[in-house]
C-alpha cells in the first residue's frame, strides 16, 4: 500500500503530461478575435486602404473591422485565416490582412505572418510583398458573377511555389467570402436564390470517345502556338513578346481535354474496368475526382509538383473559388481507355483535397497558367480556361423557392464550420496507409524496448535491427512522411495552453500527433531516448554518416570530459531562450529556431538560401568526427524532451557494481559520451542506443562477464560437471554482488581472457 500511495501523484503527473503532450501537434491556429485587434493596432488603415483613418468596431463575431474616413464606412478589413485554411509548405497558416471597398474590390494587402522558408527557389520576401500588392484593384464580385476566376497578377514570382500558390487562393477564396458574409453588390441574395444541382445516379455504361466529346462529357481547349504568341501580344509585356515560341504557328502548343469522374459511366469509360475498380477503392464519399488529358508542346503537370507537392500550371475554379491539386491526389494513367479515344502526352487522374467545398453537378472552369521565361529566372504568365458543365442526362436541378425574409451567410458559415471540424477526420482516413505503417513501426519499437535484455544478447541481430529501423526513420518518417519534429511544436503548444486552442488544428498533421503521443508514453517509461535514438531523422541522418566516416577511416575526436560536461548546458539554455522569446514574439522565436537544421535538412531538403544550407553543412560535417555532435551540445528539442523525461518512473539500463571503477568500456563507446568517469548513466544525454546493454552482456567485452565465466570453469573442473549443471543460486553467477580486482590498465582494453579477470 505504501508503494501505490507513493507511485499516486506520480501517475497523476504523468496522466497530465500525457494529455498535453498527445496535443503537441503541428500547425497552429486561426487568428483569434484579439489576434486580429492586435494586427489592426500594428498596421494603420491607410496602409491597406488609401485615403482611410481609422478602424471601426469589429463586425460578424470578430471576423471582420469596417474601414472608416472621417466617420463613416468606406470599405472593410479581414483576415485570411479566419474564412478559409492557408496552410502553407511550412503546415503552418500563411496570415495576410486584405481590405475591400464597399463595391467588393480588393484596395490594398499585408502579409502579417508566417512560418514558411523564405525561400524555395531563391524568391526574397519582398517578391512575396510585391506579389500581394498586385491583389490590388481585382473586383471579387466580378469574379464571383462571371464563375470563372481570375489569374493571378501577371507578375506571380518565378517558380509559382506552394507558398505563392496558397496565398493566390486564400486571398481570393477569403475576399468573396468576405464580401458574401456583407452582402455587397448584391452579392449574397444572388448566391441566395441558386438553383441545386445534383449528379443523377443512373446506371453504368459504356460510352465511346466520340459520344462524350459530342455529349460534353469531356470538353477540349485547343490552342495553337500562334495564339500563345498573341496572348502575350495582348498582354502587352515587352519582353514576354520579345521572346516568341520558336515553333511555327499553326503548330499545337496544347490540346487539352478534362472530364468530372463523378458521373460512374464516364468514371469507367474512361479509366477502363481495373482502373476503375482502384478508382472506387480510392474515392471517398463526397469527394470529386477529375481526369485531365494533354498533347502538344506544353505540360500541364510541368514540374512544380516534384519540388513543391502543389500543382501550379492548373486550378479547377468554381463560383470564383480556386482549388489546386496536390501530388497526393495524384495518379499519373499511360492512357485513355474509351473506345476512339486519341493518344496524349500526359493523362492524369486528379482527385479534390479533402476539405475542397465542390459540387460536382455545377458547372467549373479548368484554368490552365501558360508561362514564358523573360529572363534566368523571371517569367510572365498568362490564363486560359475551359469550361465544363456535365450533360443535362447525368445532373437534377432543384429551384429552390423564393425566401421570405432575405438569406443571411450563417448556413455558408455553418457548412464551413462543419467540414472543418470534420478535416481532421478526412486527414485521417485520407493518410490511413501511412498512419498504419507509422503505428506498426511504433508498436515494433516498443515491443523491442520490453524485450531489449533478451535481444542485446545477440550483438549483430541488434546492430541489424537498430540501422534498419533508422533507415526507416530517415527515409520514411523523414524525407517521405516528413514528419520530423520540432521545438516550435512545444513552443506553440505551451502558448496555446495560455490562450484558446481547438483540437481540430492540433489533429491536422496526424503522423506528427502520432509521434508525439509515442513521446508522451516514452518519457514515462525510458525517457527522452526513445525518440533521439530511434526516431529522429536528422539524429539518424547524423549517425549514418558518422558509420561511413568510420568504415573510411576517419579519425574520431573525443572530447575532455570536462569540455563536455561544460557543454551540456547550450541546448538547454537555447531552449529557454526560445520559450522566453515565444510569449513575447511567436514569430520571433519561430526564425530563431532556425537553429534547428531539421527544416533545412529534412523538409526542404536543402533547397533554401546558402546560409541555412552552410549552417546544416557545418553540423553534418563536424558529425563526421564528433559523433551526434548536434543532439549532444545544440539540440533544443532535445533539452525540451529531456526535461518532462526526468520523472521516467523505471530504469531499464543495468550496470554492475564494477562499472565506472575500475571498468570503462561502456563509457568509451558510449556515442553521446552519456556514461561519466564514475559509471553512471545520465538518463538526459542517453539516445538508449543499447550499446552499454550489448557489453553488459558480451561474454568477450564485459570483465565481469569474463571473470565469471572463469570462475564457472574453474568451479565445474574442480567439480568435474559440467558448467551447465552448476546452480544458478551459486554466489559465482550473481556479478551484480561482486567486487572484482580489475587492472586499471583494463580502462583502454576492449577485451580481456579469462586468465587476467581471475
Amino acid at each position: 500500500m505504501s508503494e501505490l500511495k507513493f507511485l499516486t501523484p506520480h501517475f497523476l503527473s504523468l496522466a497530465r503530461l500525457l494529455f498535453f503532450i498527445c496535443i503537441l501537434a503541428t500547425n497552429g491556429f486561426a487568428a483569434s478575435v484579439g489576434e486580429f485587434q492586435k494586427f489592426l493596432s500594428q498596421t494603420p488603415a491607410n496602409v491597406i486602404f488609401e485615403g482611410s483613418d481609422t478602424y471601426g468596431a469589429l463586425q460578424h463575431e470578430g471576423k471582420i473591422a469596417p474601414i472608416q474616413k472621417n466617420g463613416q464606412d468606406i470599405g472593410y478589413a479581414f483576415l485570411n485565416t479566419d474564412f478559409v485554411g492557408a496552410i502553407g509548405y511550412s503546415g503552418k497558416p500563411i496570415v495576410v490582412l486584405i481590405a475591400i471597398d464597399l463595391q467588393g474590390k480588393i484596395t490594398g494587402a499585408k502579409l502579417l505572418k508566417h512560418s514558411e522558408p523564405i525561400v524555395l527557389t531563391g524568391i526574397p520576401e519582398a517578391k512575396i510583398t510585391n506579389f500581394i500588392n498586385g491583389y490590388k484593384g481585382i473586383d471579387i464580385i466580378k469574379m464571383a458573377k462571371e464563375k470563372g476566376g481570375e489569374p493571378p497578377p501577371v507578375d506571380i514570382v518565378s517558380g509559382a511555389t506552394v507558398t505563392i500558390m496558397v496565398i493566390d487562393d486564400s486571398i481570393k477564396r477569403a475576399s468573396l467570402r468576405a464580401a458574401t458574409m456583407l452582402g455587397l453588390n448584391g452579392l449574397a441574395q444572388s448566391n441566395a436564390v441558386k438553383a441545386k444541382k445534383t449528379i443523377i445516379q443512373s446506371e453504368l455504361e459504356e460510352l465511346d470517345w466520340t459520344s462524350m466529346i459530342g455529349d460534353g462529357s469531356v470538353r477540349r481547349l485547343k490552342l495553337t502556338i500562334a495564339d500563345i504568341n498573341q496572348g502575350f501580344i495582348e498582354q502587352g509585356n515587352q519582353q514576354a513578346i520579345a521572346r516568341p515560341e520558336k515553333a511555327a504557328d499553326e503548330d499545337i502548343f496544347i490540346d487539352l481535354y478534362a472530364a468530372s469522374l463523378n458521373v460512374p459511366s464516364i468514371a469507367k469509360s474512361l479509366l477502363g474496368k481495373w482502373e476503375y475498380r482502384n478508382y472506387l477503392k480510392r474515392i471517398e464519399q463526397g469527394q470529386a475526382a477529375f481526369m485531365v488529358m494533354g498533347a502538344g508542346l506544353y505540360s500541364f503537370r510541368g514540374s512544380g509538383y516534384v519540388r513543391g507537392g502543389i500543382f501550379d500550371r492548373i486550378q479547377v475554379v468554381q463560383d470564383g473559388e480556386g482549388m489546386r491539386f496536390t501530388d497526393r491526389g495524384y495518379k499519373n494513367l499511360g492512357e485513355v481507355l474509351a473506345e476512339g479515344a486519341p493518344d496524349f502526352r500526359e493523362v492524369a487522374l486528379f482527385y479534390a483535397p479533402t476539405d475542397a467545398i465542390f459540387n460536382p453537378a455545377d458547372s467549373w472552369q479548368l484554368q490552365l497558367l501558360v508561362q514564358r521565361a523573360v529572363g534566368p529566372l523571371e517569367k510572365v504568365f498568362i490564363s486560359y480556361e475551359l469550361n465544363y458543365q456535365l450533360p443535362t442526362q447525368y445532373v437534377k436541378t432543384e429551384q429552390p423557392p423564393a425566401p421570405a425574409i432575405p438569406v443571411q451567410l450563417q448556413t455558408i458559415d455553418e457548412e464551413e464550420a462543419a467540414a472543418r471540424t470534420a478535416l481532421w477526420q478526412r486527414l485521417w482516413v485520407a493518410k490511413k496507409v501511412d498512419v498504419v505503417i507509422l503505428a506498426v513501426a511504433l508498436v515494433f519499437l516498443t515491443l523491442l524496448f520490453f524485450v531489449q535484455d533478451q535481444m542485446v544478447k545477440y550483438r549483430r541481430l541488434t546492430e541489424w535491427i537498430r540501422w534498419g529501423f533508422l533507415a526507416f526513420t530517415l527515409f520514411y518518417i523523414g524525407f517521405y512522411l516528413q514528419a520530423q519534429l520540432s521545438v516550435v511544436n512545444v513552443l506553440v503548444f505551451i502558448n496555446a495552453m495560455v490562450s484558446n486552442f481547438r483540437w481540430e488544428f492540433f489533429l491536422m498533421e496526424p503522423m506528427i500527433f502520432i509521434l508525439w503521443c509515442s513521446v508522451a508514453v516514452a518519457l514515462i517509461f525510458w525517457g527522452r531516448g526513445v525518440y533521439c535514438g530511434w526516431l529522429c531523422p536528422f539524429g539518424a541522418l547524423q549517425e549514418f554518416l558518422n558509420k561511413i566516416a568510420r568504415l573510411l577511416k576517419i579519425p574520431q575526436v573525443k572530447l575532455p570530459w570536462w569540455l563536455h560536461e561544460r557543454l551540456w548546458p547550450l541546448k538547454y539554455i537555447i531552449f529557454l531562450g526560445l520559450l522566453g522569446m515565444s510569449f513575447y514574439s511567436m514569430n520571433t522565436a519561430e526564425h530563431l529556431a532556425e537553429i534547428e537544421p531539421f527544416k533545412t535538412v529534412i523538409i526542404l531538403k536543402m533547397m533554401r538560401e546558402w546560409w541555412f544550407v552552410l549552417f546544416a553543412l557545418v553540423l553534418l560535417f563536424i558529425s563526421l568526427f564528433v559523433e551526434r555532435f548536434y543532439c549532444r551540445y545544440l539540440c533544443p528539442l532535445g533539452a525540451a524532451m529531456a526535461i518532462p523525461g526526468k520523472i521516467s518512473m523505471f530504469n531499464w539500463l543495468k550496470r554492475y557494481r564494477n562499472c565506472g571503477d575500475p571498468c570503462h568500456i561502456c563509457a568509451t563507446d558510449c556515442m553521446v559520451q552519456a556514461i561519466d568517469p564514475l559509471g553512471n548513466i545520465n538518463p538526459n544525454e542517453c539516445i538508449h542506443c543499447m550499446g552499454c546493454q550489448q557489453n553488459y552482456h558480451d561474454h568477450k567485452v564485459c570483465p565481469v562477464i569474463i571473470h565469471q565465466d572463469a570462475r564457472l570453469k574453474k568451479r565445474a573442473k574442480q567439480a568435474g560437471k559440467p558448467i551447465a549443471n552448476l546452480s544458478a543460486s551459486d554466489d559465482a553467477a550473481k556479478p551484480q554482488k561482486t567486487r572484482l580486482n580489475i587492472p586499471r590498465r583494463l580502462n583502454q582494453d576492449r577485451e580481456i581472457d579469462s586468465s587476467e579477470a581471475e
